[in-house]
This record gives C-alpha cells, structure tokens and sequence, in this order.
C-alpha cells in the first residue's frame, strides 16, 4: 500500500507549533532561527559543530520516549526536525524577567566575559540539569566537551555547573510540560511521508525503512542524511547541493539495538550517545574510545551507521568494529545483504554500495573469551577532535602462548579503514614476546604508506601505528604505559 504524503514539515519551536511548506534542503536551524525567525541568542561560531555557541535542545521521542538533547544548530537542517521539540535560549525566559537557575548560576559564579559562547554553555548545562540534577564533574565535563571558551576558563562554568545541581527541577517548564510536549509530538508524528519541494531543491522524510528503501529506488542518487555532522559541513563549507534530501532521523525502526550470545547489532539510525550504554557494556574497552567521538552535540546528532556509510578513513567505529569481525546489513528495495565490514570498504569514497542500496545495521560480535582487545585514538586535541590515528588490535593466544589469530585494524593510514595484514601474518603462529613485536614492528611499511596533512605527518603516523603495536603488547603483559601529554603532545586514549 503506498505511503501518504504530507507536503510541511510539523514541530514546535519553544512554545508555537510550526508549519513549513517551502524550504530548502540546506536550510539550517541555525539560519532559520537567526534569520527568519529573529531568535539571535543562539550564535554562530563555527558553521562545523565544533565550537558549540549555536547549542539548542531537540527533543525527539525514540526508544525511551521523549527525550532532550544539545546539538549543533549550524550544521543541523531544517529538515530533520519533523515531530521535534526545539528549544532555545530564549525560551528559558521568565515571564517576569527572572533567570533560569542555570543562567543565574552562571552570573553568579562568573561564568561569562564577552558572552558570545554563553547561551550554547547555558544550552548544553541546561540539557545536563534536565537529565541529571546533580551531576558531577566528569559528568559536567562530559557534557561540556562540545563547548569551547576562549575568555573565561572552565573553571568557573564548572562551579556554576556544580552550583545548580542544587535546585530542583521539577518546576521547570519543559519538565512541567513533558506530557503534553510528548502528546502533541505523537500528534504531528503521522505515519505520514514528507516531501517538499523547493527552488533549492527537494527535502523528502521517509515515514519508516521500507518506505526509505522506496524513495531510494526513486531516487538512487539521494543524499541520505542520518546526523548531519558530516553532510552539514558539505553545505556550510564545501556549499555542496545535496537535494534531493532524505532524512532518516526519524525512523525508530533504524534506531533498535539487539544483543544476543553472538554480539549487538545496531541499527543504522542509532546516535553514538544512544549506544554508548550498550557498547561499553559488551565491550568495556570501546567506552573511553567512545567519549572522545565528536562532542556531545556530535554524539547526541551522529550515527553508528552514518559514520560507516560516509566511508571516511578516519572514522572512528570502523577500526575497532573491524578488529572486532563485524558485519554489515545492507537494504536495496525489499531485499538486504549482509557482508563483513572490511570488504565494504573498497577506496577513497568508494564504499560497497550499489545505488539506492542504504546501511541498514551493522553486527559487532561478541569478543570470544580470552582473546586480548584494545582500541586507541591519536589526536591534537584530547577532546572533541578527528584522528590522526584510529588503531584497533585483537589477539588470541594458544595454550603454549603463540599467537593463534590476530586483526589489527587502522583508520588515517590509508584511503579506507584497512587491516595490516602482512603484520598479522608474522605474528600469526609464533609467541607472543617482545622480540616478535618488534620483528612485527618493521612489517607495518609493507601494509601502509600513509599520507602527510595538517592533523600528521607520514613518518609520525607510521612510528605511532608501530608504538602502539608495542604499547598494546605490554599491556598484555599488565605493563602499565605511562603517557605524557604536554600542550603540543598528541592526545589518546
């Protein structure tokens, strides 16, 4: 039976139901709030989701009902937002001109000097105090990852942050409201498709996944659009034309996380914050790997699948997932393919994919008991930043201590996501000692032949790779590895 159509995008911004029968695929929230909708405290930094100033709160009902979240503005579209609830800074306002506690904190302890970063910190503590009153500092910290101030010092935004989780939330309006928000969402969330056309192209919202399997036959050539936290930098940087859009964000079927005695399986529309709770249970070693993916705003707006279907080769999940044996589904019309996640990936923005055919999970399995797994990620910046290395390594050791198998996977070595096959080869069958390392060591020339840019240099990114082999051996032989980190050293985990 063939989907009905629906021709405006439906949500609420703050307190007023809106509804918007022309606009462009390109159009960001950040654009459409400062321009055509004259709500200026929220700021624009950035224009790439790194600085956090354009934070406002989406809420959305997923899995666990509804639920508000801190994103990018700048690089979230217009477009993503049916059956969302957004919520600015001016919407904390008090009728009688009072300030919210977060903002009153922040006056108090001195949180703000030129203020231009202020209302993205107030957005994101404010999405903190609704979630979780009384956080504490690595929580705090966590939360603020995605917000940068180059005047006051974080100092005294994590006092303020500290200060207000002593007053009670349960008297605010979006906690006052959260039923009849929840209400009205499912009211606009029709089961309807969307699609609208415009002169800057067409914005088209499937209603489920089979219905985008649908609109991708239709339309083979379709930018897919999960997050944004790539797609948005197309537009805001590199002033790409993506119409025809399909946003995805709102399909709760990609949004399922399984786990069984064989692994998880993650739907292709899950944000890394939806996964965290269930990665880092059934792999604890990925939850430091996972925190240091984007900021908040990036994790609560990417997904697991976005980040395997844009194909990068400095993406962060495909080194592990990799290492790990994992499998990719894939949805082309009614039919879907499975394959392993390494041969998905063939070159340079080449992926394993035909037109039309979409990501629709991707399996992780479980890590067999006794074998050896760790995961690390190289960057400038602790925080919030790309990788200059993403290295993944997974041994299994027999009864005399030889190696029995190994996968060793790299991101930012090579044009894709890519095992170092000739070194798993050396050190497939013999023991697993120093000497051997370091005999497996000078094998990583023969798998890569890195390149030289702004985040590394070649010889850096090769000398690392191999270090890092060396680092996860000591590891396994309960060698704690000192780092040290000084203001030009690079970050990892």
């Amino acid at each position: 039976m063939p989907t009905a159509v629906r021709n405006e995008l439906r949500f609420i911004l703050n307190s007023e139901v809106v509804h918007l029968q022309n606009v462009s695929p390109t159009l960001t929230l950040l654009d459409y709030l400062r321009l055509q909708r004259q709500l200026t405290g929220t700021k624009e930094g950035c224009a790439e989701g790194d600085c956090g100033a354009c934070t406002v709160l989406v809420g959305r009902i997923g899995p666990k009902g509804l639920v508000y979240e801190s994103v990018n503005a700048c690089i979230r579209f217009v477009g993503s937002l049916d059956a969302c609830h957004v919520v600015t800074i001016e919407h904390l306002a008090d009728l009688n001109g009072k300030l919210h506690p977060v903002q009153q904190a922040m006056v108090d302890f001195h949180g703000s000097q030129c203020g231009f970063c202020t209302p993205g910190i107030v957005m994101s503590l404010y999405g903190l105090w609704l979630e979780t009153p009384k956080a504490d500092a690595e929580r705090i910290e966590k939360t603020l990852q995605g917000n940068l101030c180059r005047c006051t010092g974080y100092e005294a935004i994590l006092n303020a942050a500290e200060a207000v989780g002593n007053t009670d939330n349960s008297g605010d309006k979006l906690v006052v409201t959260h039923e009849a928000i929840t209400s009205k969402l499912a009211e606009l969330k029709d089961g309807n498709r969307v699609e609208i056309s415009s002169p800057e192209g067409d914005t088209i919202v499937p209603a489920s996944a089979d219905d985008l399997a649908a609109v991708l036959e239709a339309h083979p050539n379709a930018t897919v659009v999960a997050g944004s936290t790539d797609v948005g930098l197309w537009v805001t940087k590199h002033m790409r034309d993506i119409s025809p859009a399909v946003f995805i964000g709102n399909l709760v079927d990609l949004q399922t996380i399984t786990e069984d005695e064989t692994g998880i399986t993650i739907g292709a529309g899950v944000t890394y914050t939806d996964a965290f709770e269930a990665i880092s249970r059934s792999i604890p070693t990925m939850g430091g790997l996972w925190d240091r993916i984007g900021g908040e705003q990036v994790r609560n707006m990417g997904t697991v699948g976005g980040n395997i279907a844009n194909g990068s080769p400095i993406g962060d999940t495909p080194p592990p997932f990799i290492a790990l044996g994992a499998s990719v589904t894939l949805q082309k019309g009614s039919a879907t393919r499975t394959i392993d996640l390494e041969d998905f990936f063939i070159d340079y923005g080449k992926q394993d994919r035909a037109p039309g055919e979409f990501v629709k999970a991707v399996h992780i399995p479980k890590l067999p008991e006794g074998d050896k797994f760790a995961v690390y990620k190289i960057s400038k910046r602790r925080d919030e930043d790309i990788s200059a290395v993403c290295a993944a390594f997974r041994v299994r050791l027999d009864a005399d201590g030889n190696v029995e198998s190994a996968r060793f996977a790299f991101g930012g070595m090579a044009a894709t996501p890519k095992r170092a096959t000739a070194v798993e080869q050396t050190l497939t069958g013999n023991p697993w000692n120093e000497a051997e390392i370091e005999r497996a060591m000078a094998v990583f020339d023969q798998d890569f032949t890195p390149l030289t840019d702004w985040r590394a240099s070649a010889e850096y990114r090769m000398l690392t790779t191999k270090n890092l082999l060396k680092r996860f051996f000591l590891e396994t032989q309960g060698q704690a590895v000192q780092v040290v980190r000084h203001a030009n050293a690079l970050a990892e985990v």
